[in-house]
């Protein structure tokens, strides 16, 4: 816990700035119970009382031992207090003074502000003792607290300084802070503000006042406000990566997103958009074409059909006309009949075009669906949509959703979540935190375990060989690029998908053209891991 502590010295003691309001007398003027004027006291019990709050409230350490009958105790005590506590705000309005010959007695109410938000109250009373011919505040640790005993020590403990959320390695991500939400390092624009309110959710700002002995044993709860022992909540997410992801998207000079989840598990493990993205989380959620990284999914219909092999031969025109549709190829290149795995590699929209139109019109959307495109999960903190993906409604459709255009629609995360299930051979359900756990809406089953092995083979093949040979120094990578017209087809977006070792990610650029900056921002997200 993060702690304030001070010692109370000679019957230790704990303060509040105290604003002195207006004084409640039931004394008369001639009452034989309180000094007269012309007598021994020089100010009545209640001046001297309202003299004593007056003087805490504006932290005068000596004019408020002056006032009591252990000047240099109280003095130095409550100065140590002052310099411990630093109060935002107290009150501690005067209420009755009652007289009783040479002793009085005054009750007042504290209400002690420890922060924004944290406020501190009880009701105590002032013992007045006419000595040497005036009023004095008789000193004991009870002036401050009625259960504070001498010897023992104040704190309030917070949570401030604590961690309030760290990563799946430990790393603190989020730190309670003494008003306002958990802060620090954080996960980036993006997740950050969904990690606080989930964090915050928990009971942000939890803080006690405690009675302690000298070596800081709790004696006693004084007040409590919410739990101060909390263990921290712990994310999937590894700050490295996320660090890495950052870094990577930061290196785009167009906007850029990245998902990166963990194949074995479902973890997310990142997610980063740079200052052009902006902070809404379009890469969790932002529906967008997904080109040819769809390829994945149209190889699997293709496979699972019987339509073709990996080693089906097929055409690879420069452009190809299916029915109203004409299909080019990225800058209409041709390359001689091929096997079915060097088109994936290239990425030969006529090729697959030609093959797909062959298709069920449910075909694509099944075999998207056993990608998690058409899952549906919900997520603490977080809102994410895969992707959409439905029957083709004619030829034409068929054709233009077969290279990932058309009605077909995916997210940087959806895409991430292909990859991942590829990767892992199975579905693949996505989480974010240690101890809650993602609800399956809508799940999903992956292609068969032969068609996985032909996939995998088919994208590293991507990457020794074919459109993403810019990651062959970056280990054994595999996956997909993507290029994606929209809006009246002058612009495009570029991608790449794919997996090394237990990472598997997602990259989008929107209006980059090519999908060779997607293949150069995952050289730095990979590089960055090492």
């Amino acid at each position: 816990m993060g702690w304030r502590k001070w010692v109370l010295a000679g019957g230790a003691t704990a303060v509040v700035a105290i604003v002195a309001a207006a004084v409640v007398v039931v004394w008369g003027g001639s009452s034989p119970d309180e000094p007269r004027a012309g007598g021994t006291a020089t100010a009545d019990s209640g001046t001297v009382a309202a003299r004593f709050l007056a003087a805490f409230a504006r932290g005068d350490a000596d004019a408020a031992g002056a006032l009591t009958d252990a000047p240099r105790e109280a003095s130095v005590v409550l100065a140590d207090v002052r310099r411990g506590l630093a109060p935002a705000a107290v009150s501690a309005p005067l209420g009755q003074v009652r007289p009783g010959g040479a002793r009085a007695t005054a009750t007042f109410h504290v209400t002690w502000t420890i922060a924004p938000g944290q406020e501190w109250t009880y009701d105590n009373t002032l013992d007045l003792v006419a000595s040497g011919g005036q009023w004095l505040v008789h000193w004991s640790p009870a002036v401050v607290h009625p259960r504070l005993r001498a010897g023992q020590l104040l704190a309030v403990r917070t949570r401030a300084g604590k961690n309030a959320l760290v990563d799946r390695n430990g790393r603190p991500v989020l730190v309670w802070q003494a008003a306002g939400p958990p802060a620090g390092p954080g996960a980036g624009p993006v997740l950050t503000p969904a990690l606080q309110r989930v964090v915050s959710g928990r009971g942000a700002g939890g803080w006690s006042v405690v009675s302690t002995d000298a070596e800081g044993a709790v004696q006693e709860t004084l007040s409590g406000q919410g739990e101060v022992e909390v263990e921290p909540l712990t994310t999937t997410l590894s700050l490295p990566t996320q660090d890495a992801a950052q870094r990577a998207v930061d290196s785009a000079g167009v906007p850029a997103m990245l998902v990166a989840i963990q194949p074995s598990t479902g973890d997310l493990l990142a997610v980063a958009q740079n200052a052009a993205a902006g902070t809404d989380p379009k890469a969790l959620n932002g529906l967008y074409a997904p080109g040819s990284t769809f390829k994945i999914a149209t190889a699997a219909a293709l496979l699972e059909s019987g339509a073709a092999t990996a080693d089906t031969v097929a055409d690879c025109p420069g452009t190809v006309r299916i029915g109203d549709r004409t299909i080019p190829n990225d800058d209409q290149f041709a390359l001689p009949p091929l096997p079915l795995h060097s088109a994936f590699a290239h990425s030969c929209n006529t090729t697959f075009a030609q093959l797909a139109a062959a298709l069920p019109a449910d075909a694509l959307a099944s075999a998207a669906s056993e990608f998690g495109l058409n899952a549906d999960f919900t997520i603490p903190g977080i809102t994410t949509e895969a992707g959409k993906v439905v029957a083709s409604t004619g030829e034409a459709e068929q054709v233009e959703s077969a290279i990932g255009q058309g009605t077909v629609q995916a997210s940087p995360f959806g895409l991430a979540l292909m990859a991942a299930t590829v990767a892992h051979g199975g579905a693949v359900t996505p989480e974010l935190w240690q101890g809650m756990e993602t609800q399956v809406n809508t799940g999903y089953r992956a292609p068969p375990g032969e068609v996985i092995a032909a996939l995998r083979s088919m994208m590293r093949e991507v990457v020794t060989g074919g459109t993403a040979t810019g990651l062959r120094g970056r280990g054994a990578v595999s996956g997909k690029t993507g290029t994606a017209q929209f809006g009246d087809g002058s612009q495009a977006n570029g991608w790449f998908a794919g997996y090394r070792d237990d990472v598997a990610f997602s990259v989008l650029l929107l209006g980059s053209d090519s999908s060779k900056p997607a293949v150069e921002v995952s050289s730095v997200f990979l590089g960055a891991l090492g």
